[in-house]
């Protein structure tokens, strides 16, 4: 057992950067690629993730200052801490069981291509943590490792088969040939998917409004450079900054939204020949049966909806925080809201005007997730000894991912009826999902133009994906918290108080992984 969890830290210590072009090295040169073009394809592929981590990580070192500004101008102070999901992730992966959880992954992988249930392969292994959160989740409510395991499970199941639903999404959306994401943020869309169905009755809602068509319309100012210039000093305004201190946040913006699709160029430039080597292995030794690459989501990154969303979204939320009653949870550190906004990109074809409407709706679900499962996770971090919580102070994350899943899997193994039923609601609501995009038209041929009957294609070129292999904030501002130490607590720890200002100094930069979960 000592030998697994050896083996399983250190390959999860290799990094994203590392690890997913290793086995994509690996996955090419069986499927009869050229060494050469092995080689390269691998390479690229890893300088694309630092690159998209690069500069994720910048736009967040951007943007995560003005959030802080604006919680001061709106007076908020509030118990518990968000830690983001990186603080999340750090203290998951120093749980005494993590390292069970991958090869109960690839287990199940295993057997569902072998009995042709789903045709995505997995090999995005950093985000086996968000499992191990699950089943500690489970555990905290039931007190049971067997009912752990099996919520963990089923969410295996259902992110495997939700990356062969969103896959010819993907490709339309990126360009990029056989990849997926079967990752457990794009899950919320089965929360959205009846809210999205009742804006079809919405004539607006039915045209095209992705950054390609927003281009069209409102000419310079839908270029990616000129939207970015306009929300970082629009932000920069909002936080309360000084005309000179706007301007600059508006040309960081800019920066990561011009550089956010060329990146992604090269996920695409890496990706390709692999995928065409893996058509080409599968038709000739397997009839021709089709395999998914599963990743993280950052291979989405470069859809400049996703980024205009989150932005626009982090004053919605921080006045949420304010109004909402009973919400205890002070965003920070996970105010851009990367729970949603994956799910919303693919479920609506990359229809920003959609994607803004079902963030409004759905964020005070996130704030009251946090606010619900705050002690949950102040109680795994004193448990693996990884952080020290204040008195009176909780650790959670306001951005909490899958928190409908979550709560509805973890009570109804309590035996409560309105979870158990509200747990087969959420079933039928996938399976609808499912159905219902399997068939649904290609975003690029989704919307109508305003007094036609012909549809605007969605360029996925103009906003191809940006792979960021994380969407890590560095949190070095936030205060007396480290989670680059798995191991023990922080010895740090100064006064608590309630004040933002506390929060400089938390480091949660040091984490192995450069990709999202």
């Amino acid at each position: 057992m000592d030998v697994l969890k050896t083996i399983v830290n250190y390959v999860l210590n290799l990094g994203g950067p590392v690890f997913v072009p290793l086995i994509m090295f690996i996955i090419a040169t069986i499927a009869g690629l050229k060494l050469k073009k092995s080689v390269l394809a691998a390479l690229t592929l890893g300088v694309a993730f630092s690159g998209m981590t690069l500069v994720v990580n910048y736009m967040m070192d951007s943007i995560s200052p003005a959030a802080k500004a604006m919680s001061k101008i709106f007076h908020l102070s509030l118990n518990a801490i968000d830690a983001g999901w990186t603080g999340v992730a750090a203290i998951t992966w120093s749980y005494k069981s993590a390292f069970l959880f991958f090869p109960l992954l690839l287990a199940i992988n295993f057997i569902m291509l072998t009995f042709k249930w789903t045709k995505t392969l997995n090999v995005d292994m950093w985000n086996v943590w968000n499992k191990i959160f699950t089943y500690v989740v489970v555990l905290y409510f039931t007190h049971n490792v067997f009912y752990g395991f099996i919520v963990a499970g089923i969410q295996i199941v259902l992110e495997l088969k939700a990356g062969d639903m969103w896959q010819r999404h993907i490709e339309d959306l990126t360009g990029m040939p056989g990849v997926t994401v079967p990752h457990f943020v794009t899950l919320f869309a089965v929360i959205l998917q009846p809210l999205n169905k009742l804006l079809d009755f919405i004539p607006v809602m039915n045209r095209p409004f992705d950054s390609a068509a927003l281009q069209k319309k409102i000419g310079v100012f839908g270029d990616n450079t000129v939207m970015g210039a306009i929300i970082g000093v629009l932000l920069g305004f909002g936080a309360g900054y000084s005309v000179s201190k706007s301007l600059n946040l508006a040309i960081q913006a800019a920066t990561a939204m011009t550089l956010f699709p060329m990146i992604s160029k090269l996920f695409m430039q890496a990706l390709s020949p692999i995928a065409d080597a893996m058509s080409d292995f599968m038709k000739k030794h397997f009839n021709g049966r089709e395999v998914f690459i599963g990743l993280d989501w950052p291979i989405l990154a470069g859809r400049n909806e996703l980024w205009v969303t989150v932005v626009i979204l982090v004053p919605i939320m921080l006045i949420f925080a304010m109004i909402l009653p009973g919400n205890t949870v002070l965003p920070f550190a996970g105010i851009i809201n990367l729970s949603f906004v994956v799910a919303a990109l693919l479920l609506t074809g990359a229809n920003l005007l959609r994607m803004l409407v079902l963030g409004f709706i759905t964020t005070p679900v996130f704030l009251y997730g946090a606010t619900y499962f705050a002690p949950i996770i102040t109680n795994l971090a004193k448990s693996t000894g990884t952080v020290k919580v204040h008195a009176g102070q909780q650790l959670s994350w306001s951005t909490f991912e899958g928190p409908d899943f979550r709560l509805f899997f973890a009570k109804a193994f309590t035996g409560e009826w309105w979870a158990i039923g509200l747990s087969i609601l959420w079933l039928l609501g996938f399976i609808w999902l499912y159905i219902d995009q399997n068939k649904a038209k290609l975003p690029s041929q989704r919307y109508v133009l305003a007094g036609s009957g012909v549809t605007e294609a969605t360029s996925s070129t103009a906003s191809a994906p940006v792979s960021s292999a994380s969407s890590d904030t560095n949190l070095d501002d936030l205060d007396n918290m480290d989670f680059s130490r798995t191991t023990k607590p922080s010895s740090d720890n100064t006064d608590s108080q309630d004040e933002l200002d506390d929060l400089d100094g938390m480091n949660f930069s040091n984490i192995s992984k450069d990709d999202k979960r």
